[in-house]
């Protein structure tokens, strides 16, 4: 209906944000409604049980602003439960308007407010069917629903259920309930307030803290709630800490205040955090210049302290590298640390199974010895069953020249970790299709997985390498309140981090922020200074369209032959990969 899209638009409430304004300066419309029984209509029209009365009343602070009522017209035969229920006859609501025209001055009344009804679920259901069988866009309005603060607010031995005329008579409300929409939102109204004088006993105080509080929060959650009082709403990073003051979980946000009291909602539902919360004592709040200082400060103090309860990022030395080795018939080695010699490395891995993966993929590629020997050029050795099958070239028997084999091995694999991994994605692409067209499906499979592992290593230590060599890089980012977030990044690694001020040139900031940045003194390898996941965070930053580069030392580029080109086979990959998997669980 054309004339009805202008109705809903005032159902919300101020920009500002509503969850924090004090119970006693919220308007609320509480609402009852009479209905024929059963579910609300389809949209559709189907199963068409329709609204009798509808009651409403609205108050704040106390006090009575307004009253809405009226009987409704449901243009069905009223079941005879329901006239000896409610009183209401058929002849009652013969003259009584439709819905169609008591819904747009219901809409009205409600502009600007909160409802609130006695088992919400029910009567707002009823609402938000008429609406969109009469072309109104239900709106987002907040809805409070007293049986459920009912039953976080008053105990069994105080009341046996949580029925309207169990409470009404608990709270000795002026009007009894009478199943008629009216009296039964004013009886409502009585619950209501003093179901909110309970709720000051529970530190409630706002909307917000109501509607959470009558959702399923632990009594862990309601217990630990002031623990989230008097955080900043600023970047940052938050620590909960135990009694002994160890940190028990790390966490970052660009609001601390709201992302910490989000732990006591019922939205938060995850286990091992009610077990956290249940040992916090205190939550530390610390302060940060923009998101990016936050992400990176994060990294650090769960690698520092390894908290319980985080689980990613605990242990950064655990990484595995592949490292091609120096002697003269070079082989594919798994370590843990970068040493500073000619070695070419490979990685990081976040675990063995990883790197094994990803080594097994070089292996099919090139014929590069897998055995663990250290070959000497002047003594042979007998060779083992893989230069027997044609996969090993067979340097330990020197069938092989030490160029030869440096040709044909070791440099594809310098060169694809270096500038172009063509020949070595080439060799395992024409494999997966010989075994595709042999239909030896799974044997494919399973080496595309490899080639991905490969392949996924290669794109991602190329783009950390094209950060990492840079000596200083200064970037800027428009900030959310004016000015300019800036960072100084130093061989991959945040040094600095601040905010211009607005209407102020950022170089004075920059130049204060480089005299007091972090000195950073590279150490070996494609992550010299931080690690991988840090770069990559900064990385993810500097991306952005909105940032901008300030300074850099060093022309920062990427191989033109790079692995980045085969980015889209890589989603190909993983995505079969991912299909595969999904169909061997189902």
């Amino acid at each position: 209906m054309a004339q009805t899209e202008n109705f809903v638009q005032g159902l919300l409430l101020d920009d500002d944000d509503p969850g924090s304004m004090p119970l006693s300066g919220v308007t609320f419309v509480v609402v009852d409604l009479e209905t024929t029984g059963g579910a609300p209509a389809k949209p559709d029209g189907s199963n068409a049980i329709g609204i009798t009365e509808i009651g409403a009343v609205k108050v704040r602070g106390g006090e009575e602003l307004g009253v809405f009522g009226t009987l409704v017209n449901p243009g069905e035969v009223i079941p005879p439960f329901i006239t000896v229920l409610t009183g209401i006859t058929e002849a009652m609501l013969a003259p009584a308007p439709p819905i169609e025209e008591v819904l747009p001055a219901f809409l009205e009344f409600v502009r600007g407010s909160v409802l609130v009804a006695h088992n919400a679920p029910y009567d707002v259901g009823f609402l938000k069917a008429a609406c969109a069988r009469l072309g109104y866009d239900w709106p987002p309005v907040k809805v409070l629903d007293t049986a459920a603060l009912a039953r976080r607010a008053l105990t069994r031995d105080e009341v046996p259920n949580r029925k309207l005329g169990t409470l009404a008579a608990f709270f000795r409300t002026t009007v009894t309930p009478t199943h008629r929409a009216l009296d039964d939102a004013r009886a409502t109204v009585d619950v209501l307030h003093g179901l909110f004088d309970r709720l000051g006993g529970h530190n409630v105080s706002t909307l917000g803290e109501a509607i959470e509080f009558a959702r399923a929060v632990t009594p862990t959650q309601r217990r630990k709630k002031h623990l989230a009082e008097g955080l900043p709403r600023v970047p940052g990073v938050y620590v909960f800490r135990a009694a002994d003051d160890r940190p028990l979980y790390v966490g970052t946000s660009v609001d601390i205040a709201t992302r910490v009291r989000s732990y006591f909602t019922a939205a938060e539902k995850r286990a091992r955090m009610s077990e956290m919360l249940n040992a916090a004592v205190r939550v530390e709040a610390i302060e940060c210049a923009h998101g990016l200082e936050a992400e990176v400060r994060e990294l650090r103090l769960i690698a520092a302290h390894a908290p319980p309860y985080n689980r990613r990022s605990k242990f950064p030395e655990r990484v595995v590298w592949l490292k091609l080795t120096t002697d003269a018939f070079p082989r594919l080695s798994m370590v843990r640390a970068l040493a500073d010699d000619d070695g070419t490395y490979l990685g990081p891995f976040s675990s063995r199974r990883a790197a094994e993966l990803a080594a097994s993929g070089v292996y099919d590629a090139i014929p590069i010895r897998q055995c663990g020997h250290r070959l000497s050029v002047r003594i042979p050795m007998p060779a083992c069953a893989l230069a027997e099958l044609g996969k090993c070239p067979a340097p330990c028997e020197h069938r092989v020249t030490v160029d030869d084999y440096d040709a044909m091995a070791a440099a594809p694999f310098r060169t694809a970790v270096t500038s172009d991994p063509g020949p070595l994605i080439t060799a395992l692409m024409s494999r997966i299709e010989n075994l595709s067209r042999s239909q030896r499906y799974e044997e494919a499979a399973v080496l595309r997985g490899r080639m991905a592992a490969l392949l996924r290593a290669l794109i991602r230590m190329q783009r950390l390498s094209g950060v990492t060599s840079q000596a200083e890089l200064v970037a800027a980012r428009p900030h959310a309140g004016g000015g300019w977030d800036l960072a100084i990044v130093r061989h991959g690694r945040l040094a600095a981090a601040g905010v211009s001020p607005p209407r102020v040139h950022p170089r004075p900031t920059i130049e204060t922020m480089r005299m007091t940045a972090e000195t950073v003194r590279p150490g070996p390898g494609p992550t010299p200074a931080a690690t991988a996941e840090e770069t990559e965070r900064i990385l993810a930053w500097l991306e952005r369209p909105e940032t901008r580069l300030v300074e850099m030392t060093d022309t920062w580029s990427s191989p033109v032959r790079g692995a980045a080109r085969f980015g889209e086979l890589l989603a190909r990959a993983e995505g079969a990969l991912s299909a595969n998997n999904s169909a061997v669980r189902s």
